[in-house]
């Protein structure tokens, strides 16, 4: 007989309570039994696209399972998220929510055929701010001096966004309401026109996503005024926030996330297992690197955390949208 010390056997004993608590936990006792879906609402090319492609690809080699991504775009997203919403929610149809078709659509949109309630959030993946910047013939450097400029100059600039409705304009359409200020608005469609239309100087003054516009601020095409999260980009340290730049913008907080939902009614182990997986995505170096590229940071967090956050990002853009009373159809 094999004599075993008590410590050994402690020990013995703790690994496999270790082990058993590993092997029943969410992450292991949900497995997908069919091909997964993960459907990306906008078109190929964008970060929707790139972060539901990094997901995909991770659950495929988490889950030795069979995942494809279909990007469905049009209506600014609201069209996947009214086919999603009518999926089984059993863990094989994944959705990438952005703040379009998961917040700001609430309130813009008069037809929107779907609710909140209808879907289960499971965790964010990232965020990244928005940028404000002017041309350089604009004789500011600052937000402060932006302020400044405006109210001593009232329409002289206009601002170029990627769209009515989209996250940069309802930026842009916050500070004007927080400062008391007017700027004409010139939408575009998309970002790409947006930018050189700032580049070039027909409309001076660019709300937009960190990038593309940080390069251009690099290499002095732009001058970079602030970015719109509470915390400085690591990206760009130097860039101030708005929340620093002026009193009035004391609570300005706008970013651009991308998290993952399921339909409402997904059992737990389902969401559990999901949930556990976006975070192992997130700690994954080449995942890291991959994100930090575009200028983006790892927001893990709980179902109930992504919740609440996104029921506070819908109340934000409400107020905003409500103020400037703008709403839409969905063609």
């Amino acid at each position: 007989m094999t004599l075993v010390s008590r410590r050994r056997v402690l020990s013995g004993a703790a690994g496999l309570a270790a082990a058993t608590a590993l092997s029943s936990s969410p992450r292991a006792d949900w497995r997908p039994t069919e091909t997964i879906r993960v459907i990306a609402p906008a078109a190929p090319g964008g970060t929707t696209d790139l972060m539901a492609r990094l997901l995909a690809q991770h659950l495929g080699v988490a889950w030795n399972a069979s995942t494809v991504v279909e990007n469905k775009s049009g209506g600014g997203g609201t069209i996947a998220m009214n086919d999603f919403v009518r999926q089984k929610p059993d863990g094989h149809t994944i959705m990438l929510a952005n703040p379009g078709p998961n917040a700001v659509a609430f309130s813009i949109f008069r037809n929107l055929p779907y609710r909140p309630e209808q879907l289960q959030p499971v965790s964010n993946l990232i965020r990244t701010p928005n940028i404000v910047s002017v041309h350089p013939s604009v004789p500011v450097a600052t937000i402060k001096e932006l302020m400044a400029y405006l109210k001593a100059n009232p329409e002289k600039l206009s601002y170029a966004t990627s769209g009515v409705g989209q996250s940069p304009h309802l930026t842009a359409a916050w500070f004007l309401q927080l400062t008391g200020l007017t700027m004409p608005h010139v939408p575009f469609r998309g970002a790409g026109p947006a930018l050189q239309a700032a580049l070039g100087g027909q409309v001076p003054v660019l709300f937009d996503n960190l990038y593309p516009s940080l390069p251009q601020a690099r290499q002095g095409k732009l001058r970079a005024l602030a970015v719109t999260t509470t915390e400085r980009s690591f990206q760009a340290p130097d860039i101030p926030t708005m929340r620093e730049s002026a009193a009035e913008l004391a609570n300005f907080d706008v970013s651009s996330w991308f998290g993952v939902m399921l339909p409402r009614g997904a059992p737990e182990p389902v969401i559990a297992a999901l949930n556990a997986e976006c975070k192992a995505l997130l700690d994954r170096p080449d995942t890291l690197a991959r994100i930090k590229e575009i200028g983006a940071s790892p927001d893990h967090g709980t179902p109930a955390q992504y919740a609440a956050f996104i029921q506070n990002e819908i109340a934000k853009f409400g107020d905003i949208i409500r103020r400037e009373n703008l709403q839409m159809d969905i063609n």
